[in-house]
């Protein structure tokens, strides 16, 4: 369940558990400001992030279940992550994305890392996630969670043609 706590994270940026007014927005641009200028995905693309988005918190999400991670460095949003509870005891990785400036510093690792135990004190059993081909670091940490590539197939709806993909993890 999300906490309203925040840490403390180098390089100035704090990690805040839990949605303000306005997150959902800020949520969406952050999708924009990333995937846009550095992978191509329009606003089809952010629309897409914004209703997901918009329908989770709508369930319920993060106070009932699921849990939010938003990074911010001087009052802006530069980074986010969210697990949302799809029943049967699976979950659901969604909106993981960092700012350049923040990456490369271990932080979208420990984020999945408090992900992942959050996911398993849940009660969850199973985790599923979508991302595209070009995401390779952030492959690199799913893979290295335990994650298992399951299925790939070409999208061109958001922008330039990519590979979709799915990815599953079993926790014990």
């Amino acid at each position: 369940m999300s906490t309203a706590a925040t840490t403390r994270r180098s390089d100035d940026a704090t990690v805040r558990r839990a949605l303000r007014e306005g997150d959902v927005q800020a949520i969406a641009d952050l999708h924009r400001r990333v995937y846009g200028p550095e992978y191509g995905r329009n606003e089809d693309f952010v629309a897409s992030v914004r209703r997901g988005v918009e329908e989770a918190r709508r369930g319920g999400w993060p106070q009932r279940s699921g849990a939010v991670w938003l990074v911010e460095r001087c009052g802006r949003l530069v980074g986010s992550l969210a697990l949302t509870d799809e029943g049967g005891g699976v979950g659901r990785v969604r909106w993981f994305v960092l700012e350049a400036d923040v990456r490369g510093h271990g932080l979208g690792r420990s984020l999945v890392a408090e992900l992942l135990d959050e996911a398993r004190c849940s009660g969850m059993r199973r985790l599923v996630l979508e991302t595209f081909s070009a995401l390779t670091a952030a492959a690199r940490i799913y893979r290295d969670a335990g994650f298992e590539l399951r299925w790939s197939r070409e999208r061109d709806d958001w922008g330039p043609p990519v590979t979709y993909q799915g990815y599953e993890l079993e926790l014990l």
